[in-house]
């Protein structure tokens, strides 16, 4: 048996991978390698992943259907699927769209579209995103909140993302459960993520550039409580009639505490020693001015909790950040 795990080379990835190779699973990764960001980060996060026994990479692209089809029939062993791959970020999105719907979109389908076949195929958990709920003023954010009014285009594949699996899940009745991540940082984090840009820009003697004024809040989450999260939510195949009459279910996975976005610089101020150079900006397209998470649905199907605190998270995140660029 063995678990199949897009995204290997990305931040949240290739920490479920370790996860699940440190309790003896079989792991298949799956990445293309992109440089969407830094490849070398990219490739030192498959370093620690390929240092451990039981892990096989596959450079590949989950939009091709023709090597997702060879890969899956040459591994009817897989029983689990975790597909984290995706083209992230919301501002990106607005220069190049193209790119977020055959990754997202096309991706999503074509691994659907394979994972159906398994013979014995338990369950389908992937990555949704907070930023499906839009410009919702009712925080926090629960997942029996309407989500039909996306403000970017990265939020709108996530949520098509939701309903073609559960077409899917009616339709084949695969088992899949989708998880809304928060904002999530930590060692290893994508340098396209506020924590990085900002402890990156400081020790670089660059402004940080800080929008809608300051008025900004998020639900940061670590990226230990999020792993934890998901690998739990591939423990437990989604059934019919947990939130619907197919075997679908999808779930927040946030530290369920939102934080001021001015506290947050604050405290990778205090950790680097140095202090940031601000330059308030307004409100950027397709950004929302504050997150955060109702998790009572995750507690109670996944037994989800989030333990680790801000101040906590980001001082581990400033030790590795100081670590691996050799600041002075």
């Amino acid at each position: 048996m063995a678990v199949l795990v897009t995204g290997a080379a990305g931040f949240i990835g290739h920490y479920v991978c370790l996860h699940l190779l440190a309790r003896g699973e079989q792991v298949i990764g799956v990445d293309n390698i992109n440089d969407y960001y830094d490849v070398n980060l990219k490739l030192a996060r498959v370093a620690r992943v390929e240092a451990h026994p039981g892990f096989t990479l596959v450079k590949a692209d989950i939009s091709d259907r023709a090597a997702m089809d060879q890969l899956f029939a040459s591994r009817p062993d897989i029983t689990g699927v975790v597909h984290l791959a995706a083209q992230a970020g919301v501002r990106h999105s607005l220069t190049d769209p193209y790119v977020y719907i055959q990754s997202n979109l096309m991706g999503q389908v074509v691994l659907l579209e394979a994972a159906r076949r398994l013979p014995d195929l338990r369950h389908f958990v992937y990555a949704s995103s907070s930023s499906v709920y839009g410009g919702n003023e009712t925080q926090p954010f629960s997942i029996d909140q309407r989500v039909d009014l996306p403000v970017s285009l990265y939020a709108a594949t996530k949520r098509a993302d939701e309903l073609i699996t559960r077409t899917y899940s009616h339709i084949y009745g695969v088992p899949a459960t989708g998880l809304r991540f928060f904002t999530v940082y930590g060692p290893w984090g994508r340098p396209d993520m506020a924590a990085y840009l900002f402890a990156d820009a400081i020790v670089k003697g660059r402004p940080i550039q800080v929008f809608n004024h300051g008025n900004m809040w998020r639900d940061f989450t670590y990226v230990d409580d999020i792993v934890a999260g998901v690998v739990t939510a591939l423990d437990r195949p989604a059934q019919a009639g947990r939130q619907d009459k197919v075997p679908h279910a999808v779930y927040n996975l946030g530290n369920c505490r939102s934080e001021r976005l001015m506290d947050f610089i604050g405290h990778i101020e205090t950790y680097l020693g140095r202090k940031a150079t601000i330059q308030f900006e307004p409100l950027q397209p397709g950004d929302v001015p504050a997150t955060s998470a109702d998790i009572e649905a995750s507690r109670r199907d996944l037994g989800f909790e989030p333990r680790t605190s801000i101040d906590v998270g980001l001082k581990n995140f400033i030790e590795w950040f100081v670590d691996y660029h050799k600041v002075r």
